[in-house]
Formats: C-alpha cells, sequence, structure tokens
C-alpha cells in the first residue's frame, strides 16, 4: 500500500498508522474513503501488523464529514457508490480485520468523520476534540449510526443527538461513554500510541480469535441493519428537501424547508 494525497500509510514496530491529510478539515471524498478501506485492507494482510491507528495530520479537524460536491446534484444511484465504501465496506473490513483499531480526534469530528472514529474498537480523543451529528440542518440523517447509537448511550439521548444536530466537547463524549479516554492535546498523539503498543505486545492469535468472537457475538445483525439504511440515504439524497438543506449550507444562508 502506498501514500495517497490525502491518506498516509506507513508500519513500525507492529503498529499501522493511517493518517488523514486533505485539507482543510478532511472532507471525505469517494476516492479518499476508498484509500481509507484500502489502507485498513492492507494492515490486515500484514503479519507485521499488530494494531492500527486512524488519525489526522490536520490540527483543525480529525474530519469534518463528506464533500458536500458528492450529494449537491447526486442520484440515489450515485450516492451508493459513495456509502458502499463509507458504510458497508469499512465496517465489513474492520469486522473482519482480527487486530485493534483506535481512532485518534483531535479537532472536529462530524458526520462522516464520526462514522470513521466509531468504525474503531477505541476512540482516544484530546480535550479540544468535538463531535457531532450535523447532517439533519443540510437535509440528510446520520443514518448509519441508527444502528449502534441508541445501544452505546440510550435510545432517548441517541435520538437527541441524531435530530437536534447540536455538538458536544469530549468531556461529554466521554460521559456518555462514546469514547474511551480524554487526554490534554500534547499528549494525544502519545497517549494513542502507548495504548497501540500495548495491544501490539498481546499475542497476535489469540487477539485475532478473541476479537472475531467479539464481533460475532456483538455486531452479528450489524451487516444487515447497515444495508438497511444505505437504502434510507439513498432515497432522500433525491428529495427537495435534501437538496435544498445541501445548496443552503453551500450558499451559507438558511434552508427554506
Amino acid at each position: 500500500m502506498t501514500d495517497t494525497e490525502d491518506v498516509g500509510y506507513a508500519v513500525a514496530d507492529g503498529i499501522a498508522e493511517i493518517r488523514l491529510n486533505r485539507a482543510p478539515v478532511n472532507a471525505l471524498s469517494l476516492d479518499m474513503v476508498t484509500a481509507i478501506v484500502d489502507c485498513f485492507e492492507e494492515s490486515g494482510r500484514d503479519d507485521r501488523v499488530r494494531c492500527v491507528k486512524l488519525t489526522s495530520g490536520l490540527a483543525r479537524a480529525f474530519s469534518a464529514g463528506l464533500d458536500i460536491d458528492i450529494v449537491r446534484g447526486a442520484s440515489g444511484l450515485d450516492f451508493r457508490a459513495f456509502l458502499k465504501q463509507l458504510y458497508i465496506r469499512l465496517y465489513d473490513v474492520q469486522y473482519a480485520l482480527g487486530k485493534p483499531t483506535i481512532a485518534v480526534v483531535g479537532g472536529a469530528a462530524r458526520a462522516g468523520g464520526m462514522t470513521l472514529a466509531v468504525s474503531c474498537d477505541i476512540i482516544v480523543a484530546g480535550e479540544a476534540a468535538s463531535f457531532g451529528y450535523p447532517e439533519v440542518d443540510v437535509g440528510l440523517v446520520p443514518a448509519i449510526h441508527f444502528v449502534h447509537l441508541p445501544h452505546q448511550i440510550g435510545r432517548a439521548k441517541a435520538f437527541e443527538l441524531l435530530f437536534l444536530g447540536e455538538s458536544f466537547d469530549s468531556a461529554e463524549a466521554l460521559r456518555l461513554g462514546l469514547i474511551n479516554r480524554v487526554v490534554a492535546d500534547t499528549d494525544l498523539d502519545k497517549t494513542a500510541h502507548e495504548m497501540a503498543e500495548a495491544f501490539a505486545a498481546k499475542s497476535a492469535v489469540v487477539t485475532r480469535l478473541g476479537r472475531d468472537s467479539f464481533m460475532r457475538v456483538n455486531d452479528a445483525n450489524y451487516r444487515r441493519e447497515i444495508g438497511a439504511v444505505v437504502d434510507t440515504m439513498c432515497t432522500l439524497v433525491e428529495t427537495e428537501a435534501s437538496q435544498e438543506g445541501l445548496s443552503a449550507f453551500v450558499e451559507k444562508r438558511k434552508p427554506n424547508w
């Protein structure tokens, strides 16, 4: 696996690092998401790799979500190609990876950026990190998070976050149980790397077989449920309300719902 302009990949001392680097906010294009998933696949095939970190090379953002150009004016069929990578292939690869994955979140994680983060087994965040599901404000919904978030933080709170679209800080994310640790921003990379080293020091066979079992027990219906929300998103993107919300965002005005 070689680096691309937007996604870096390197392996050292049993740890693979996938680094997002599409300025200014790591907006997710189809090519970028495909490259991210390719990196995860490469790490799964590489016997040297014992743990994988997903991080950002930008101080401002982990990822602000999908590139609006993907959905503005798109057909449901066009959008499905993007969701196949971000919703289905990403989770299929993570499900079968057999190695712990850590999302290292500094700055903003929004929308599709949240999808990348929660696809990982562990999330470590800096104090200045923030999170949110703002899709509802641009005529979309964070449909994939319908699958896991109610189980993780409770149905009522999940509904509030998903349908109000308000952002929240890393302390609140930790309180909700959405992330694993919050550390000083200056210690974020060090803490995440130390955690990766701890995972990498375990037996590869025990970790792989144990993680495979953990995935089967906890995510047995995940793939079927994700397929259902893809259909919802592809239908929604073709509605007038969705396209008005997307246009309003690009034009920096309030949508006329």
